[in-house]
């Protein structure tokens, strides 16, 4: 039988669909925004709360620039890592320009296990401090572009402790003035979904005590319990995180040793790489597919000092470009000397990509023929591996453009749809 032109299926039979699908639509909407396109540190570095001062992240590019001379530069680096001779200069040109300008991207004033359990006084006393010296480092430029605090669980034994600390230093940061804009805080040891409520709770309290926008303090939450990742009931605590809180948590952050200690597995094989830590870390990226919540794999404890610095640099380069591959863009670093092989491995992971990613995608934007078919979701992901390595410092905006014809805005949206959706749009 032959369908009319205009089809059998009525405007009724469409409104009758779409009030069945109202609440798929909300959902959707308000629990799966996607990434929001702005840039997502290579790393986070953790320091005890005390040590900070204002000139703390060019006093860690000026030791990292000095254990790789120290080593024979950062051209040999490249090579132990693997690189050829032409990418390790040109990766070698752009790290040192990295570690001279912006040797920390994201930095974590710790109050929790980097910091230990000093008493009251001292710890509020550095709580005061730390606000004081961020709020510092904001006005003079000397601070990284994402800077926060790390303070103590929600357990029992330590609540009231990091509560009084995160309220002190949000409270401090206030009162001098505008919030930075790249505050992170970050929850620990996270194991119920309870523990979540409480800290949106806890910061939307701080929020309307000082007069804040709502939604205005985002949190990571530190996955580092097993109890996270499946409950008692046999159900994944940590994938009705993003629906507890919506809007709330920035990032999931893996934390290798705890989780790992937590599943009795021996000091000796404790690793990022570990076969309980890629499970965990596939859970996690199940959970928050779709929602804009970043991930972070956690740490290498092995560090580039002594008789060991070049095994230990060509381990954190492995575990780095692992993690990048299997698309945990961040990670955390512990020590100066782990930098250079942190934006080394990082860079030659995109600059070794760029040439066919930029090819492919400029095949698809400006359709033509290519070796690659490639559908909407893959042209996204081409976008957003390029437009990666550009926020980085991986490559440059001229380069980019070069290769693919496109500028920052055009790469942004190919990487982002939604962002260029007016507000309230919809598919009809």
């Amino acid at each position: 039988m032959d369908l009319p032109p205009s089809g059998s299926l009525t405007g009724a039979d469409l409104s009758r669909i779409d009030a069945q699908l109202a609440a798929t639509d909300r959902l959707l909407e308000r629990n799966y925004p996607g990434d929001d396109g702005t840039r997502q540190p290579v790393h986070t570095v953790y320091v005890p709360a005390d040590h900070f001062t204002p000139g703390f992240a060019a006093d860690w590019g000026a030791r990292a620039l000095a254990a790789a001379d120290d080593h024979g530069g950062l051209e040999r680096l490249g090579a132990l890592l693997g690189q050829d001779p032409a990418l390790a200069a040109a990766v070698a040109s752009r790290v040192s320009a990295k570690l001279g300008s912006e040797p920390i991207e994201d930095l974590r004033l710790d109050f929790e296990d980097g910091y230990g359990d000093r008493g009251d006084d001292v710890e509020d006393a550095d709580a005061v401090a730390a606000a004081a010296a961020v709020a510092a480092a904001v006005a003079d430029g000397s601070a990284p572009p994402f800077i926060g605090i790390r303070f103590k669980c929600f357990e029992a034994p330590t609540r009231a402790r990091g509560l009084r600390t995160l309220d002190l230093f949000v409270s401090g940061l206030a009162a001098a003035g505008e919030l930075p804009a790249g505050l992170v805080l970050t929850l620990p040891k996270v194991s119920t979904v309870a523990q979540v409520q409480a800290m949106a709770y806890a910061v939307s309290r701080l929020e309307d005590l000082h007069s804040l926008p709502a939604g205005r303090l985002r949190f990571e939450v530190q996955v580092e319990t097993p109890q996270l990742i499946l409950g008692p009931d046999g159900t994944s605590p940590v994938a009705q995180l993003p629906h507890a809180v919506p809007g709330r948590i920035s990032a999931l952050h893996y934390g290798t040793y705890d989780y790992s200690a937590s599943l009795q597995i021996s000091a000796e094989y404790q690793s990022m790489e570990h076969p309980v830590a890629d499970y965990a870390k596939n859970v996690m990226q199940l959970a928050v597919a779709g929602t804009g919540m970043r991930l972070s794999d956690g740490s290498s404890n092995v560090l580039p000092v002594g008789e060991g610095v070049l095994d230990a640099w060509r381990l954190h380069g492995r575990l780095v470009r692992r993690s990048l591959e299997r698309g945990y863009y961040q990670g955390w670093d512990l020590h100066p000397a782990q930098l250079p092989s942190r934006f080394s491995a990082t860079y030659a992971f995109y600059r070794q990509g760029l040439p066919a990613a930029a090819a492919r995608l400029r095949h698809y934007v400006e359709r033509t023929a290519g070796g690659v078919l490639d559908e909407p979701a893959t042209a996204r992901a081409l976008a957003a591996f390029v437009l990666r390595g550009l926020q980085c410092g991986a490559a440059g905006a001229g380069e980019v453009r070069e290769l693919t014809g496109l500028g920052l805005p055009q790469l942004t949206v190919l990487a982002h749809p939604r962002l260029a959706q007016p507000a309230g749009s919809s598919n009809h």
